[in-house]
C-alpha cells in the first residue's frame, strides 16, 4: 500500500519538469493523476514551455506504473478552464483528494525596467494561478470534508534575489495565500501547506540562458550551470537539486503522515536559507 493509495492528485504544470515528477511520485505511492498544463509561450520568457508531446510522456510515466492519468489542455489564467478541467476529473475519476498548485515561470530584468505585460503574467500564472487552482477545488472538498493542498513557492517566497522581482511578489504571495487558505478550509478537515524549493534541476533553469547567467557570458554550458549550484546549498556535495526531492516532500504533506500538518511552509534547499551570502558588487561611495 503507498502512502497516497486510492486518492487521485490533480498537478497544475504537470507536463514536465516539477509537476511530472509530482505525477510520477504520486502514481509511485497510489495515486491517480490529473494532469493540467498548457503550452505556448509567456511574456519575456525566454526558454521553451511545455509541450503536448511532455504531457503525452507523462501520462505514459504514470500510465506506465499502473494508475490513470487524464490530461487537460488547461491555462491556470483561467478560472473557466481550471473549473472544466476539475469537472472533466470528477466525472471521470469521481474524486479528488490533492491539489498540488506546481505551475510557474520564471523571467529576469530589473523591476523598473519590466513591462506590465511581464508583471501581470508573472502574478497571473504564478500568484493568481495557485488561487484559481485551489479555488476550483474547494467546494469538491468541503462536500467531502476531506483533502489536502499544496502549494509549491520558492526560497524565494521568504528571501529576495536581484533583478526578478515580479517573481519575488509572486512567491512571497503565494505563502500568504496558503496561510489564508489553510485556516479558511481548516473547520472542513482540509489542510493546506507549501514547499519552498531551492535550486531544483528542470526546464526552467537548465537551459541556454540559465547556463549564461552561471557562466557570466554568453555560450555557458551546463557545466557552468552545475558548477555554480554548489556554492547555492550549505550541505556538502549539494548543487541543483532532482525535481523528485520536492516531490517527495509533497508525498508526505499530502499523506496521513502529515495528517495534523497545516499551514507550513517547508524550504527543500539542501540548507541554502542557512546561508548568509556575500555582496558580489559592494558599493563603496
Amino acid at each position: 500500500m503507498g502512502l497516497l493509495e486510492g486518492q487521485v492528485a490533480l498537478v497544475t504544470g504537470g507536463a514536465r519538469g516539477q509537476g511530472r515528477a509530482h505525477a510520477i511520485a504520486c502514481a509511485q505511492q497510489g495515486a491517480d493523476v490529473v494532469l493540467v498544463d498548457v503550452s505556448g509561450k509567456a511574456a519575456d520568457v525566454d526558454y521553451g514551455l511545455a509541450t503536448a508531446e511532455d504531457m503525452a510522456e507523462t501520462v505514459r510515466l504514470v500510465e506506465e506504473l499502473g494508475r490513470r492519468a487524464l490530461a487537460f489542455d488547461c491555462d491556470v489564467r483561467s478560472q473557466e478552464q481550471l473549473d472544466e478541467a476539475v469537472e472533466g476529473a470528477l466525472a471521470e475519476l469521481g474524486r479528488i483528494d490533492i491539489l498540488i498548485a506546481n505551475a510557474g515561470i520564471w523571467s529576469r530584468g530589473k523591476f523598473w525596467d519590466l513591462t506590465e505585460e511581464s508583471w501581470n503574467e508573472m502574478i497571473s500564472i504564478n500568484l493568481s494561478g495557485v488561487w484559481r487552482a485551489a479555488k476550483a477545488v474547494a467546494p469538491h472538498m468541503i462536500e467531502r470534508g476531506s483533502g489536502s493542498i499544496v502549494i509549491i513557492s520558492s526560497v524565494n517566497g521568504i528571501e529576495p534575489g536581484p533583478f526578478y522581482a515580479h517573481y519575488i511578489a509572486a512567491k512571497h504571495g503565494v505563502i500568504g495565500l496558503m496561510k489564508a487558505v489553510a485556516l479558511e478550509l481548516a473547520p472542513h478537515g482540509i489542510r493546506c501547506n507549501a514547499i519552498c524549493p531551492g535550486a531544483i534541476d528542470t526546464p526552467m533553469t537548465n537551459n541556454q540562458p540559465g547556463w549564461n547567467i552561471f557562466a557570466g557570458h554568453d555560450h555557458g554550458t551546463e557545466a557552468d550551470m552545475i558548477a555554480g549550484g554548489y556554492h547555492y546549498g550549505a550541505l556538502r556535495g549539494t548543487t541543483f537539486l532532482k525535481p523528485e526531492v520536492i516531490a517527495n516532500a509533497a508525498v508526505y504533506l499530502n499523506s496521513p503522515q502529515a495528517a495534523p500538518i497545516t499551514g507550513v511552509v517547508l524550504p527543500v534547499d539542501a540548507g541554502h536559507l542557512l546561508l548568509t551570502g556575500f555582496n558580489l558588487e559592494p558599493v563603496k561611495s
